[in-house]
């Protein structure tokens, strides 16, 4: 295949890893965190440590007075104006560096939701959107915390079908102010925040947004919702009764509140697979940890090989999670690090170029949350009935977990995004798909049967290649037989979307790898090579899968067999002894009692 297709002579489109391959140089990895990225994520830590933790119980009790006072520590640190232009009070820093801050504030559980709320979907709309009065008025106070935001969009009638909000907004006879009706539903932050993004429909019809302050008249709130997990974080719903919204404060254009939706929802997920991966991070500590002491049998359980097997599993889907995670946020930065910061079309400018990594950005939170669901579960499982205890905090991580799932856009509308925003952009001529899946049919008749491999990740590299045919075989199938009614086969996009994701998962692990390899040398990257193989190999597997049951959905007898025996040739593999791959990981995890690379 050819390297990934660019924008602007550097800049990669969004999708192509899909049909194209990537040259492992070229992509961002912890590996190559700065020392300045480095002493921001220690900063962070340090704060979560010292002022957080201490005051754990009573955060998680819900107490606004304490959530609030410590948000705007946070801000004085600077934590909470890593989006926010300079001018405008915060320190615009590299996504590298604010998706750092985000992993590092995940062991402060609902503290960190809290932070991510008002950091993310609620300061961002005014960043992006915002006309340069707005930002001069809310960002300063944003950025310290002095104002905390909240992000309003979900109603009672209205979750993954945003557009089909029942909020009205009226503009009053003399043009000065808006009028709200309605109500919002699971609005975080609702009950100490100040200054909220509400989405109305202007005249019933045009989908808009709005900057809405806290002590408007008619503006009021229910009680706090009795919530599964994330305790600490403040959950309402919110009534609008005639509320009088100045004009000043529309943000954006009255009709295009979509466009910024869409957007901050796009960065709201991938700043939830951050959070996702931190807490990972701190699941296998608390997990290997335990396993070390718990005895059972006159000897620790970390010795017994189903243990060691979970923390193993658990080790190496965190590390396929963090390097997706920073692979997409080195690509965001690269095509925001030419955007003027003063200048009045930074934010519009900065949205369209993170939307050009929505479909990534999708991937992103359908495997980060699965994957911290996975790593979570074991988690308990290990620490067995300790596990269902409060008293231990992988039962927090456990019930805190579940809510990634569903939060920003639930994963099964995630998966219709994924393949389906692929397909947009095929069709928009950005992305060569359809011709790619056309050409293939030429190389099945090439494809060499039995093909050795000795080099490091030399078949690896092959399986991810490999991968991509099947989904090109599959995926093209689907196009040509559904047309237009695609979208209604969601089945089918379901499996399309899990093809996808795995073969992000797997080439961001591999060329991560690759690239650690080159720096460092085979002998110090050993766990990094086997976590890679171990994944690649069982991803594959699944990918066969998911690809043999679309098949089976759309073909049937003699054209089946056809398909059928064209995926066996894609998928040909010879198999690895993962146990023992898993058993040598799982030593390594053990003995370091915490997340290893």
């Amino acid at each position: 295949m050819s390297e990934n297709k660019v924008i602007d002579g550097n800049k990669v489109i969004g999708g192509s890893f899909v049909i194209e391959d990537t040259d492992y140089r070229t992509i961002t990895t912890p590996e190559d965190f700065t020392e300045e990225q480095r002493m921001i994520a220690e900063m962070t830590r340090d704060f979560v440590n010292g002022e957080v933790l201490p005051n754990d119980e009573h955060l998680e009790k819900l107490d606004y007075e304490l959530t609030v006072k410590l948000m705007r520590k946070a801000g004085e640190l600077g934590l909470l104006g890593s989006d926010v232009p300079e001018e405008y009070g915060g320190l615009g820093l590299d996504k590298v560096s604010s998706t750092l801050i985000n992993e590092s504030l995940a062991r402060a559980s609902s503290f960190a939701l809290s932070i991510g709320a008002h950091v993310g979907i609620g300061t961002l709309p005014i960043v992006f959107f915002g006309t340069p009065e707005q930002k001069q008025k809310y960002l300063p106070d944003l950025a310290s915390a002095a104002k905390i935001a909240s992000y309003c969009l979900t109603e009672p009638s209205s979750g993954s079908d945003a557009l089909g909000a029942k909020t009205t907004a009226k503009l009053s006879e003399d043009g000065k102010h808006y009028e709200l009706n309605g109500s919002k539903l699971y609005i975080t932050n609702a009950g100490f925040a100040d200054i909220f993004i509400v989405y109305a429909k202007v005249n019933g019809t045009d989908f808009s947004a709005f900057i809405v302050e806290r002590d408007l008249p008619g503006f009021t709130m229910g009680p706090e919702e009795k919530k599964m997990g994330i305790k600490g974080s403040s959950t309402r719903p919110l009534f609008f009764e005639n509320v009088k919204v100045p004009v000043e404060n529309l943000l954006g254009e009255v009709g295009k509140g979509h466009l910024i939706a869409f957007n901050i929802l796009n960065i709201g997920r991938f700043k939830l697979a951050a959070g996702c991966l931190g807490a990972s991070k701190e699941a296998i500590e608390l997990t290997s940890k335990y396993a070390n002491v718990r005895t059972q049998f006159g000897t620790p359980i970390s010795s017994f090989p189903l243990i060691g097997k979970k923390l193993a599993e658990m080790n190496i889907i965190t590390y396929v999670m963090e390097s997706m995670v920073y692979r997409t946020s080195g690509l965001v930065d690269n095509i925001l690090k030419d955007i003027d910061q003063s200048s009045p079309e930074y934010g519009k400018n900065s949205a369209k170029g993170i939307s050009e990594y929505a479909l990534e950005c999708s991937i992103n939170k359908v495997f980060c949350s699965e994957g911290l669901d996975f790593v979570a579960d074991e988690g308990v499982q290990t620490h067995g009935g300790y596990g269902f205890i409060q008293e231990y905090k992988i039962e927090r991580i456990y019930r805190d977990s579940r809510i990634n799932r569903i939060f920003e856009g639930t994963n099964e509308i995630n998966r219709l995004l994924i393949p389906g925003t692929l397909v947009k952009k095929a069709m928009k001529g950005e992305l060569a798909l359809l011709q790619k899946a056309q050409a293939l049919q030429g190389e099945l008749l090439s494809l060499v049967p039995g093909q050795t491999f000795e080099g490091t990740l030399e078949e690896e590299t092959h399986l991810v290649a490999m991968a991509k045919k099947i989904f090109l075989m599959a995926g093209g199938l689907a196009v040509q037989k559904y047309g237009l009614t695609l979208e209604k086969q969601q089945e089918v996009l379901s499996n399309l979307a899990d093809i996808m994701i795995e073969i992000f998962a797997m080439e961001s692990a591999l060329l991560r790898t690759q690239k650690h390899i080159d720096k460092a040398g085979e002998e110090k990257v050993k766990n990094a090579i086997q976590m890679t193989s171990v994944y690649i190999h069982e991803a594959f597997d699944r990918i066969e899968a998911a690809a043999k049951q679309s098949l089976s959905a759309m073909e049937e007898g003699d054209m089946l067999r056809t398909q059928l025996s064209i995926l066996k040739k894609l998928s040909r593999s010879t198999p690895i002894n993962t146990i023992n791959l898993k058993r040598e990981i799982a030593a390594r995890v053990i003995k370091a009692e915490k997340y290893i690379v």
